[in-house]
């Protein structure tokens, strides 16, 4: 027959044994006649080729080279092979199936089939006779079924010892698995659902991810009822069940991975991002130590009193506003406040600089609040906060306090302002202020749940305004020192779980921000934070001076006479309306005005009257003066005046060491350089002036005791 005069090569035949070619080479060396050897000289010349007899080869590789020999001739003819009876034409579901996949999902599957094989090994190494005259028994005996079921996973095995060897030849990885699959239980295809017509299917996803049915949070059952609505608007004969309907949602959210986009639907693009959207973590190890440093406004979750006008206490949720540093994670300029505003930041940002670091931070990463992104602090309006070549074009041309920002005028780089409703860019302060919510504020008797919490079960009913009438609320004052000593006996300690992903040999805040790799910068002069602390406007001059909020400012000298008509800048203190500077339209000051008493009709006091008139005169002599002097001929003022000679190159002229000062940033404000002069003869006169009211006082005292 076929089998007696085959033969295969050696290669063919290790692999239809399951040996090593070695072996196999061995074995028909020893014995070439009983192996069948024929050598066949190869057509494209060299050594020549080793065949061996099919009918030499083991029962279990015969018929496996038979299984093969079927496959081929089926792949050539379907219809029929040598007469062999046609089979059902495609690949077996185990050629296409990742085995560790399938070891993981249907574990007791695999291992049955593993003894299986053992099993269906044992019958196929048994002679073709006495295989058919025991089949019953052996099947009985080993498997508890009948002959035809032994056959069949025979049958079985032999064609998955064909597919092996052909899938070697092809690709040259091992396949033996094929011998254990080939007997397991093919798994259920999911996500066919035969029964559901593609029109019922479609239909079911329009309604489960509708935007509005998933916003309202729809239910299944919800759904199955809208599905029986259009089953009889458009004359379907059926629709699957209500159990089936489920599974198939089921099916959709799971396996089909459309839970994402059922979420998107039920919660809006805003939640989308800040739960489901892919994010990525930033190497915080690379950066110094005031390098970065994020800020944001927090309301506590809990309730304090505060005393109003009127003198009495009113309940309110405390604000946070303050920086953390990036780097190390610890908190810096905290400000607790009724309502954060642009002013509350400028001092958070100077306790931040002077008290805190003594250092001036590199970048911000800033909140899109209008607070944070207001004119005067960020220099340009808000609608170009984002625009990178609009603040580049703006900032080349800034000269002054009011064009550069508060940011830039106290030394920060740049600022990078979060987009709207993406906090996850600032994710650190965020994070903080969750730990504040669970490791401080809980343990406050006023606490009431979080401001954000999702559920109803996050909120806490309390009374408050009973609590506060009850005096059991802190003060605004005492919850502040409360929280500082939290900073810095709890938080400064806690070992950061993050610091300690990142490889810090630091891990807690403020170990890492005294010791780790720091930024610095000199902080401005203190005269110049404090005046870039003041509101700033521009006004016009009256010959009544200056009128701000129902008050008239003007000064003592009257050097802001001088400019009747003209617009100013002015610069104020929010919480001092008592005087302002006035500077003139190159920055210059001009003086420091005061607020003055108005006239009343009728009667008028004799000082109020006589100071008044006394400015005017003084006003009328100055301006008089200055006419004089300017229509005097040059040579009458010489003479007058005599020719000033000075000798210059005098200063400076012995070697020594400056003495020691606290280093600050050189003032780069223009107010301030060209104000300095002013700064020192009003100091200068003072000194004076206190020097000479002290010999008065000591000429008056001789002049008593004598």
């Amino acid at each position: 027959m076929a089998a007696q005069t085959a033969y295969i090569t050696l290669d063919e035949a290790a692999a239809l044994e399951g040996i090593p070619y070695k072996t196999i080479q061995k074995r028909a060396n020893r014995n070439p006649e009983d192996m069948g050897v024929k050598r066949v000289k190869r057509e494209e010349g060299g050594k020549d080729l080793t065949l061996v007899s099919v009918n030499s080869l083991s029962k279990q590789a015969r018929a496996a080279w038979r299984e093969r020999e079927r496959l081929r001739a089926l792949a050539a003819d379907p219809e029929d092979a040598e007469g062999q009876e046609p089979v059902k034409q495609g690949r077996p579901w185990y050629v296409d199936t990742d085995i560790d996949w399938y070891m993981h999902q249907y574990s007791d599957a695999y291992y049955k089939g593993v003894e299986l094989g053992n099993v269906v090994r044992e019958f196929l190494a048994y002679d073709l006779d006495e295989r058919t005259k025991h089949a019953e028994q052996f099947a009985q005996e080993r498997l508890g079924k009948g002959a035809r079921t032994i056959y069949r996973y025979a049958k079985a095995y032999m064609e998955a010892l064909a597919w092996q060897d052909k899938m070697e030849k092809e690709t040259g990885c091992n396949y033996e698995y094929f011998r254990i699959l080939c007997l397991c239980r093919k798994p259920r295809d999911a996500g066919t659902f035969p029964s559901f017509a593609p029109e019922v299917k479609q239909t079911i996803k329009n309604i489960w991810f509708d935007a509005g049915f998933a916003g309202n949070r729809g239910t299944r059952e919800m759904l199955y009822e809208k599905l029986e609505d259009i089953q009889q608007l458009k004359g379907w004969e059926k629709i699957p069940s209500y159990q089936s309907v489920v599974r198939y949602i089921a099916w959709l959210m799971e396996d089909e991975g459309m839970k994402n986009a059922h979420f998107l639907a039920a919660n809006g693009i805003r939640d989308y991002k800040n739960r489901k959207m892919q994010k990525k973590r930033r190497d915080t190890k690379g950066l110094e130590v005031l390098e970065i440093v994020q800020g944001d406004e927090h309301t506590f979750d809990c309730w304090v009193t505060v005393r109003a006008k009127n003198g009495k206490l009113v309940p309110i949720r405390p604000k946070l506003v303050c920086w953390i540093d990036t780097r190390s994670r610890w908190i810096l300029g905290d400000i607790m406040c009724r309502d954060a505003n642009a002013q509350i930041l400028k001092q958070s940002l100077l306790k931040l600089i002077y008290h805190d670091a003594g250092s001036v931070p590199k970048y911000l990463y800033i909140d899109n609040g209008k607070d944070y992104t207001a004119k005067e602090m960020i220099g340009v309006d808000r609608k170009d906060r984002h625009d990178q070549e609009a603040k580049d074009e703006h900032f080349a041309m800034a000269f002054d306090d009011a064009t550069r920002g508060f940011y830039r005028a106290i030394g920060i780089e740049d600022e990078h302002i979060a987009m709207p409703y993406e906090p996850w860019t600032k994710g650190q302060i965020e994070r903080f202020f969750e730990t504040v919510c669970s490791r401080f504020t809980k343990w406050l008797a006023s606490y009431t749940g979080t401001l954000t919490g999702s559920l109803t079960s996050a909120k806490v009913n309390k009374d408050i305004q009973r609590m506060a009438e009850q005096g059991r609320l802190l003060t605004l004052e005492e919850f502040y020192e409360r929280w500082t000593t939290w900073k810095l006996t709890k938080y400064s300690e806690w070992k950061h779980a993050e610091l300690k992903k990142a490889g810090e040999e630091y891990r807690t805040p403020l170990s890492l921000f005294e010791n780790g790799e720091r930024y610095f910068k000199a902080p401005p002069a203190k005269v110049q934070a404090t005046m870039l602390m003041m509101k700033e406007d521009r006004v016009r001059v009256y010959n009544t001076g200056i009128e701000r909020r129902g008050h008239y400012y003007m000064d003592e000298d009257g050097e802001l006479i001088r400019h009747i008509g003209e617009s100013v800048t002015i610069k104020w203190d929010p919480d001092d309306v008592t005087s302002i500077y006035v500077f003139d339209q190159k920055g210059r000051l001009i003086c420091e005005a005061a607020s003055q008493e108005l006239l009343q009709f009728g009667t008028v006091s004799d000082d109020v009257l006589k100071e008044h008139r006394r400015r005017q005169n003084a006003q009328v002599k100055r301006d008089r003066e200055i006419l004089k002097e300017a229509t005097t001929p040059f040579e009458e003022l010489n003479a007058q005046e005599g020719i000033r000679r000075e000798v210059a190159g005098m200063d400076g002229l012995l070697v020594g060491r400056a003495p020691k000062s606290n280093t600050v940033q050189f003032p780069d404000s223009r107010h301030v350089q060209q104000n300095y002069k002013e700064l020192k003869k009003e100091r200068a006169s003072s000194r004076y002036m206190s020097a000479q009211a002290q010999k008065a006082l000591e000429r008056l005292k001789t002049i008593g005791e004598a």
